[in-house]
């Protein structure tokens, strides 16, 4: 396996055809691709954090990590990232996984649990939003992973 540049509309009609439960993200500031031969097997794509507080200008949020489950695939992305964003003047770190995933790709590369974070239905009752599955997203609870 070999990275690759990748642009936003490669990255995002992967996403959109092999991602488990999250529609590609609206905005991003870079990504990366994972090849096999010439197949394209993964990507990553990292944008500012969804989360306005996080936003401070050195926080990068890792938004989707997708692959076709080859071995290692994950942290090699993860890895890549985080490398990247370091080159770029990033200090901090941070993605989401579902509750129910176990995390161990984020582990490997060094992130730390950092607590229960999102999940959910955004909508309320003097600001409707339609339902996150209607919009690609799950509603599960999340869990907040970070890096310095």
């Amino acid at each position: 396996m070999i990275l690759v540049p990748i642009s936003l509309k490669q990255a995002k009609e992967f996403v959109s055809k092999h991602h488990r439960h999250n529609q590609p993200p609206v905005g991003w500031k870079w990504g990366v691709g994972l090849q096999t031969g010439e197949t394209l097997v993964g990507v990553a794509m990292a944008g500012r954090p969804v989360a306005r507080l996080l936003d401070d200008g050195l926080t990068l949020e890792i938004t989707r990590v997708c692959t076709l489950g080859d071995k290692n695939a994950n942290s090699m992305l993860y890895g890549a990232a985080l490398r990247a964003g370091r080159a770029l003047g990033y200090r901090r770190f941070v993605t989401y996984t579902l509750e129910s995933e176990s995390g161990a790709s984020l582990r490997a590369v060094g992130f730390k649990d950092d607590g229960k974070a999102g999940g959910g239905e955004w909508n309320r009752p003097n600001r409707k939003r339609k339902a996150s599955q209607e919009v690609g997203y799950s509603p599960e609870p999340k869990v907040r992973w970070t890096i310095q």
